[in-house]
């Protein structure tokens, strides 16, 4: 029993507040009611000020209307024991309005009206508007955040379950800043109310205390002005305290950590702006009759303050650049830093270049090649750097989670160090030794993509986001609420990075399949398909073949994470045609039809696949154009035809800029491999799909055509 009112305490609690509005309560219980409410609205005050974002007090509207509720039966409460017990309602009271009123009736009243005014005026109207203006910023926002949480899905940084909270995120911070915009209304009403009850408990106990009691009016009124001043006090302080921290939760939109950290670690970053407040204090003491003892102390801590922190702030970047020279050098191939010398070991001499290298084994660890690189200039160590809070190795082991689950191709670790040969804000992306693209970044700016329709501009640096080559704006983290409402895209710097690296190893993933990434696939497969490995490997399928087709089907980004699918394909293919293998292509093309439901998924949404499709004369044409060659079959096209085929691929593929899937090309099972080798080094994002490749419970939406032009119908084949 007893804990079942505990679970239902909160509608207990409430069904009693109701009850104060219809029971008469002895003047000793409205004294524990009236500390309760303050309790509990200086608790809330507390919390507001305290936690590092509104969400982790999301029941702060439904709070907001309790304590009110509850506030409204005391006064009920009070106002009944006032007007009946002769200006008399509890100790609290009492000494409430004999503290401020001090034997003047009209100062104690005009105290208590200037703390109602305050509020009413000051601390719930800011507090309204705020919440207004939030609740329809967020709104507005939300498609942005979500094509920002779609586009980390995509890339891999973040796993279907972080994106399924983020979203859940913004949906209760939607509902959540709509409710505290209807909420401050509440508010704004009890401070009315409180007026109505103070002129009522005044104006009818002085009625009451001169007509039924017949005492002098002198008497009356002091007797109801301490009871009504008293009552005002004990329910506006604990309303004043709920207000505030209405006001505080909703000004917390862009907080990094609690209050108390917020307000330290921002205004000891502005040493200049003490200095000049303490010199502009000293220049009071000029004026005549202004009391030096006491601007002096200040002006000279503010002075003080202000040329320590400046002091300090200029000693930590040469303290962080003497302990982070050489820092990602030093890091191995995981990420971690190399290896200290084990206890008890004598740490060896440093040992010059010149020396190192008469031994010749030292001289072949400068043929290793890393299969993937990342440099960076000074400025953007502290994102690798965990030590300093660096996210950038946490989210490269996210992305090569993500990339193993979806294309079943593990991304080797990738070495990362500094480099002097860049500028600070510059990375470079390695593959094999070689830079294969490369970005800056600003990292104390945020990058906002610009929409297709612009609403209004805002301020910042231009640039192209270097891994889909969107034109963007480089801007500062205050202004990040304005850019979403103008429907920008706004990403940190460190997701612009990761963006960039995890894109760029997806487009040369198949560069990195080597033979021992091979060998471990297999060995993998081994455990839960082991006949078929015993039977396949190596007397049917070699393990060169293996490499290259995983390797084509990775360059055209289809996953080969069903890889006992791909091994059977590739055995009952070869057993068919016997050995040995001359079409590497024909064997590709059986095994992307045999991942047809892998392939359909990939591109498919919502059960449509929206593709570009091949006029029927222009495959004619095409088809009447192969020819062999030492490789196979290839197309002969003449150049004008070529020259046609390009341009229209390069007008059509703009119809899916606004979708998330690449641009699609539907052929015939017979011109899929001819026609993807002919576009592929034209447009390498371009993919190539026929018809046996696609489910049949998918919907085909053609939203473009290649045509074959009218003055090159005969032109079609060299």
């Amino acid at each position: 029993m007893l804990k079942r009112l505990l679970q239902n305490s909160v509608v207990l609690f409430v069904l009693v507040i109701i009850l104060l509005l219809m029971i008469p309560m002895p003047p000793a219980l409205v004294d524990v009611a009236i500390v309760v409410n303050m309790a509990i609205s200086m608790m809330i005050l507390v919390i507001t000020m305290t936690i590092r974002e509104p969400l982790e007090l999301s029941i702060f509207p439904s709070l907001l209307l309790i304590t009110t509720l509850f506030r409204l039966g005391i006064n009920v409460s009070t106002t009944r024991n006032i007007l009946t017990r002769g200006g008399s309602s509890g100790a609290i009271i009492k000494a409430f309005g004999d503290f401020v009123v001090q034997g003047n009736v009209v100062v104690g009243l005009i105290i208590y009206l200037i703390i109602v005014l305050m509020q009413f005026i000051v601390i719930t109207k800011g507090a309204e508007r705020v919440s207004e203006v939030a609740a329809r910023f967020k709104l507005d926002a939300m498609p942005g955040k979500q094509m920002a949480i779609d586009a980390d899905l995509s890339s891999g940084m973040i796993t279907e379950k972080q994106a399924r909270e983020r979203r859940q995120k913004i949906q209760r911070e939607s509902d959540f800043y709509g409710s505290m915009d209807g909420a401050t209304k509440i508010v704004k009403g009890d401070g009315v109310m409180s007026l109505i009850t103070t002129a009522i408990n005044l104006v009818g106990g002085s009625i009451i205390g001169i007509i039924q009691s017949g005492q002098p009016v002198a008497t009356v009124l002091s007797t109801y002005s301490i009871a009504t001043v008293g009552d005002g006090l004990v329910g506006q302080i604990p309303s004043l305290l709920i207000s505030v921290s209405t006001g505080m939760i909703v000004t917390r939109a862009v907080s990094e950590g609690s209050l108390n950290e917020d307000v330290s670690k921002q205004f000891t970053a502005q040493p200049r702006a003490m200095l000049i407040t303490g010199m502009a204090m000293m220049v009071l003491v000029l004026i005549p009759g202004m009391p030096i003892l006491q601007i002096i102390p200040v002006a000279g801590g503010f002075i003080a303050a202000g040329y320590y922190l400046e002091k300090r702030i200029k000693e930590e970047p040469e303290q962080a650049r003497n302990e982070g020279e050489g820092l990602l050098a030093a890091m191995d191939e995981e990420g971690q830093p190399a290896a200290a010398p084990a206890e008890g070991q004598k740490e060896e001499a440093p040992q010059s270049e010149e020396d190192f290298y008469k031994d010749v084994n030292n001289v072949y660890n400068l043929l290793q090649v890393e299969p993937i690189e990342m440099d960076f200039g000074y400025s953007l160590i502290p994102l690798a750097d965990e030590s300093v809070g660096g996210r950038l190795i946490q989210r490269i082991v996210i992305f090569r989670r993500q990339y193993a689950q979806d294309m079943g191709f593990v991304v080797p670790s990738i070495r990362l160090r500094d480099s002097s040969n860049l500028g600070t804000n510059e990375y470079s992306i390695k593959v094999k030794g070689e830079e294969i693209a490369k970005g800056e970044i600003l990292t104390d700016y945020v990058l906002a993509l610009e929409p297709d329709e612009v609403e209004d501009t805002i301020d910042g640096i231009e640039t192209i986001e270097p891994a889909y080559g969107i034109p963007s704006k480089w801007i500062r983290p205050e202004n990040r609420e304005r850019a979403e409402l103008y429907g920008y895209t706004v990403i940190d710097p460190l997701s612009v990075m990761l963006s960039h690296l995890s894109e760029t190893i997806k487009r040369h993933s198949f560069e990195l399949m080597t033979r021992q990434e091979v060998v471990r696939l297999v060995e993998n497969l081994k455990k839960t398909a082991p006949e078929l490995c015993e039977e396949a490997f190596p007397s049917v399928i070699s393990y060169n073949l293996l490499q290259r087709i995983l390797t084509m089907l990775l360059k055209e980004g289809i996953s080969i994470k069903d890889l006992e699918t791909i091994v059977e394909t590739c055995f009952e293919t070869i057993s068919e045609n016997g050995l040995p293998v001359k079409d590497t292509d024909q064997i590709v093309e059986k095994v992307r039809a045999a991942l047809k439901r892998t392939i359909t998924r990939m591109y498919c949404e919502d059960g449509n696949m929206k593709v570009i499709t091949l006029d029927a004369g222009l495959e004619r044409t095409m088809v009447n154009s192969l020819a062999r060659g030492e490789n196979g079959l290839y197309l002969a096209l003449s150049p004008e035809l070529l020259q046609s085929l390009v341009r229209q691929v390069a007008e059509e593929s703009k119809k899916f800029n606004n979708l998330t899937s690449p641009p699609l090309i539907l052929t015939s099972q017979v011109m899929r491999i001819h026609f993807y080798h002919l576009i592929e080094q034209f447009y390498p994002n371009v993919r190539v799909l026929s018809f046996n490749e696609v489910a049949s419970n998918v919907q085909i939406q053609a939203i473009g055509s290649l045509r074959l032009e009218d003055d090159m119908e005969e032109k079609g084949s060299a």
